[in-house]
Formats: structure tokens, C-alpha cells, sequence
């Protein structure tokens, strides 16, 4: 790489040498998809939340035994072991830890503590400015074109604020698949940008081949954000089941989205005292009815019905709207790459400096 542009704050916060993410999507970012970006470059994030303790020890193992470079953790905030998860990624030597949800100040603190970089999450200007009021290091800044939990501004708008507002680094994400989207966030202020769904239509990530057809298949009009799922808006690839689902409602929903919850509580290791805690929390936090809360476990469990078990006919889809123009499952290697080389000659022709010029 020799454009000095492309060697950002980002790269020697995380320790990595390019400023790409590869974000920490449940179900899908296992040990694999974050060892190859790891090692790729990237940022490689071991999605946790769907994880047991043990199975996170195993995971995090795993990536070692795959690489030896830097990559991070995306943790749940209000998961009753967090504090132990934390501990754990200091022991390891983990690089980051990231955060989908606000970690709040002593979450930061305890990672600050161990030495990890603290990389969370953000849809507003407000938000990123409270997660520097806290300690963290750098924010993640997703707009409306994202997948999963989205916000309702687009990142050309968020950006630009969430840039304006901090004086740590930002990552841009919502809307990026290649280096003309990297030379734009970096042209907002930003120090990188994180990708999902462009990971995940990758060789190495484990989503079965069939739910990956159905992602390469779908165009940039063929997603759908909706609060139906669980409560909160979410975006995802319109099919017969989300549509089904949006149908229904939370009301009729609900018996499933209990179910799910038991189910979810089983998967992670969770207690049932824990359940209800972290329920509790959400009540607080979000104003929700108990309703709402059950509706919560609807989405991790129905992301798992398609990402792991492949059943298309129950279960979700999330994906970012830049779903509609990918068409093709490249390695992680190869994304990394042409994503830097076209950054690259975008740089070399906006400074008039193309070959042969």
C-alpha cells in the first residue's frame, strides 16, 4: 500500500494494516470469517453474543490457532457474564473490544483497565459523543443503509455529524463493498469503514450456500427495515417469511418470541434470573411492554433458523441495503485487497497522479 491516506488512526489504534472492519455479525463471524480478515489485514470481530463462555473461549482459541494478528470481540452489554467476557478477552490478548449496544461508562472503564481498545457502536451524533465521555477509543457510526439494527439516518448524514462531534476516530459503515466507498469515508473525516454483509458473501464465511444464493439473487430494492421482528427496526431481505411475520404482528407473535427467548437463554448459557434481569433492563432503558421484551429474542433465534440451519422458510435474512450489488463470493482475502487497490487508483486519479499521466 503506498497511499499515505490509507494508513489511518484506525490501523495503529487496532494494530492492523488496513482500515477495514469486517463487523461482528451473530451466526455468522465465527472463528474462520475473523481469522481470514485477520490475517487478511482487517479487522476481523468474533461475534460473542450468541456464544456461551465456553464456547467464546473456544472461538477466541481458534482464531489464534488461525493467525497471529490483531482482531476484536463484539460483546453484549447487558449479557449477566459481560464482566467475565471482558476479562477473559484481557487474558488473551485480545485486541477489541466492540459493542452493538451502549457499554456504558464502567463496561468502558473495565476494558480500558485491561488495555482493549474499546470500539462500540452508534446511530446519532449524541451517542458517539457519549461513548467518548466514557473512554472509549474510536465508534463505529452505522447508517440507515446498514444491516440488522438500524437507524433511520443515512451515513452521507451521519457521518459527517458523528465526525464533526468527536475527536476520536470513526469508522463509517452502512453502504461500503469497495474502495470508492473507503476513499468517501475517509474524504467525510473518517479513519475506515466496516463492512457485514460484503463479508459475509464471502468463501469463508460458514452461511449456508443456498441462503447465500438467496443474498447474491437479491437487488437493492429487495430489502425491508421493519420494527416486527423484535420490536426495533431492523433491516432485512423482504421474503415470504418476514412478510408473514409483518403480518401477523407482535400480538399473534408472541407465544413464538417467548419461546424464543427460552430457547436464545439455552443457546448462550444464560440463566433465567439473568433473562429476566437483562428483560427488566430493556423495560427500563427503552420504555417496552414485557410484550416487546419477548419480542427482543425473536431475531437472534430467526437469524440462526437461516445463517446456521439454512431454513429459508422460517427464519431472517439481515443484511445491508449493498446487498443488491454484490454478485459474487469472492475469499476474504480478495475483498481486502480490491477493496485497497481501487482506493488506491481513486486516490491516484483524483491527485492526477494515474500511470502513464
Amino acid at each position: 500500500m503506498s497511499a499515505p491516506a490509507l494508513r489511518t488512526p484506525l490501523c495503529d489504534l487496532a494494530g492492523v494494516e488496513f482500515p477495514i472492519v469486517q463487523t461482528g455479525m451473530g451466526w455468522v463471524a465465527g472463528p474462520r470469517l475473523t481469522s481470514a480478515t485477520a490475517a487478511a489485514g482487517g479487522l476481523g470481530i468474533l461475534a460473542s453474543a450468541t456464544m456461551t463462555f465456553d464456547e467464546l473461549v473456544k472461538a477466541v482459541h481458534e482464531v489464534q490457532d488461525r493467525t497471529d494478528r490483531p482482531f476484536g470481540v463484539n460483546l453484549r452489554s447487558d449479557q449477566d457474564d459481560v464482566a467475565d467476557r471482558i476479562d477473559l478477552l484481557a487474558r488473551e490478548h485480545v485486541k477489541v473490544a466492540s459493542f452493538a449496544n451502549a457499554p456504558g461508562e464502567a463496561l468502558v472503564k473495565r476494558c480500558k483497565d485491561r488495555g482493549l481498545v474499546v470500539l462500540p457502536t452508534v446511530g446519532a451524533a449524541r451517542h458517539a459523543e457519549k461513548c467518548q465521555a466514557w473512554g472509549a477509543d474510536a465508534v463505529i457510526a452505522q447508517g440507515h443503509e446498514g444491516g440488522g439494527h438500524t437507524g433511520p439516518v443515512p451515513t452521507s448524514l451521519l457521518l459527517p455529524t458523528v465526525v464533526g462531534a468527536v475527536d476520536i476516530p470513526v469508522v463509517a459503515a452502512g453502504g461500503f463493498f469497495d474502495g470508492r466507498g473507503l476513499v468517501a469515508a475517509l474524504a467525510y473525516g473518517a479513519a475506515g469503514i466496516a463492512m457485514g454483509t460484503r463479508f459475509l458473501l464471502t468463501q469463508e464465511s460458514t452461511v449456508p450456500d443456498a441462503v447465500k444464493r438467496v443474498y447474491l439473487d437479491t437487488g437493492v430494492t429487495g430489502t425491508i427495515v421493519t420494527d416486527a421482528i423484535d420490536g426495533a427496526p431492523q433491516r432485512v431481505i423482504r421474503t415470504q417469511a418476514v412478510e408473514r411475520i409483518a403480518r401477523g404482528g407482535r400480538v399473534t407473535g408472541l407465544p413464538r418470541a417467548a419461546w424464543n427467548a427460552f430457547r436464545l437463554r439455552k443457546l448462550t448459557g444464560s440463566s433465567m434470573r439473568a433473562l429476566l434481569r437483562e428483560g427488566r433492563a430493556m423495560r427500563a432503558a427503552q420504555e417496552l411492554t414485557w410484550a416487546q421484551v419477548a419480542m427482543a429474542a425473536n431475531a437472534p433465534m430467526l437469524t440462526r433458523a437461516t445463517m446456521v440451519e439454512g431454513r429459508l422458510e422460517s427464519g431472517i435474512l439481515p443484511t445491508g441495503q449493498v446487498v443488491g450489488v454484490i454478485g459474487e463470493l469472492p475469499a476474504v482475502a480478495e475483498v481486502v485487497e480490491a477493496v485497497m487497490r481501487e482506493a488506491e487508483a481513486v486516490l491516484a486519479r483524483l491527485s492526477g497522479n494515474e500511470e502513464g499521466k
